[in-house]
C-alpha cells in the first residue's frame, strides 16, 4: 500500500502530479485502445499544450511517462513548454490490457460480447476475462509509485507522470489501499490528479489535493474512453 510508510525518511515535502493524456485519435471515436497504440489527435495536442501553460507557474522538476504514443506525446509537449528534459518512458505506468474489448465502442463490444457486457457493467475490467487483472494492476501501480519515489528521494519537488484513464485508478486506488475496480474515478485527457506528502513528526502526511482537474477553458473533453 501507498501510505506513510511507503514515503519514510522522506525529508521534505513533495507533490506528484499525475496526468491523463490529451485526447488521442481513437479517444475522438471512442474506441477502447488498452495496448493499442494511437497518436494525440489536434485537440489533444491542444489540451497538452493548454496544460503545459497553467502548469508553468506551478513549475515541475521532472516528468516521467508510459511509453504508449498518446501518453509520451503528451509528455513532450509538456516537457517543451516547461523547459524541461524529454520525459522517462516506463512500461510501469503503461494502459492496462483491455483484452478482448479492445479496438472496439463500448457499443459493440456489448454487441459482441453481451453476458460479459453485463458483468463489466458494475465489475469494470475485471468482468472481462482476458484484461488485466486487477492483482496486476494494484501490484504494478506500487511499482509505478517505486519509480515516482525514487525521484522524490533523489531530490525532486515537483514530480509528474502521464498516463492513462485505466491505470490511473489504480495509481489513486493503491494509495487506499483498494483492490477492486469500483467506485469508478472520473479521468478526463489531460486530468490532473495532485498528491501531496509532506513530513511529519512519526510518520508522514499524505493528500489528495485534486482529482481530474482540467484547466478551466481549455478544449472541450469527449467523456471518459479507456
Amino acid at each position: 500500500m501507498v501510505d506513510s510508510a511507503f514515503f519514510a525518511g522522506l525529508a521534505a515535502p513533495v507533490t506528484f502530479t499525475i496526468i491523463r493524456h490529451g485526447q488521442s485519435e481513437a479517444n475522438a471515436k471512442r474506441i477502447i485502445q488498452g495496448l493499442q497504440d494511437f497518436s494525440l489527435d489536434d485537440t489533444g495536442r491542444t489540451q497538452a499544450a493548454e496544460l503545459g501553460t497553467y502548469l508553468k507557474a506551478k513549475g515541475l522538476d521532472v516528468i516521467v511517462a508510459s511509453p504508449l504514443r498518446r501518453a509520451a506525446e503528451t509528455a513532450s509537449i509538456l516537457a517543451t513548454s516547461l523547459g524541461l528534459p524529454g520525459p522517462s518512458l516506463r512500461e510501469e505506468f503503461r494502459e492496462l490490457d483491455t483484452g478482448s474489448f479492445s479496438g472496439m465502442s463500448l457499443e459493440e463490444a456489448q454487441a459482441r460480447y453481451p453476458e460479459v457486457y453485463a458483468d463489466f457493467a458494475h465489475r469494470s475490467w475485471s468482468a472481462v476475462p482476458d484484461a488485466e487483472a486487477a492483482d496486476s494492476l494494484y501490484d504494478r501501480a506500487i511499482l509505478a509509485w517505486e519509480v515516482l519515489r525514487a525521484e522524490a528521494f533523489s531530490g525532486k519537488r515537483r514530480i509528474a507522470c502521464v498516463s492513462h484513464g485505466g491505470f490511473i485508478q489504480w495509481l489513486v486506488r493503491v494509495t487506499f489501499g483498494t483492490r477492486t475496480w469500483m467506485p469508478i474515478l472520473p479521468t478526463g485527457n489531460c486530468g490532473v490528479f495532485d498528491l501531496t506528502v509532506e513530513p511529519a513528526q512519526g510518520g508522514n502526511f499524505l493528500r489528495w489535493d485534486r482529482l481530474n482537474f482540467q484547466v478551466p477553458g481549455s478544449a472541450k473533453p469527449i467523456g471518459p474512453v479507456f
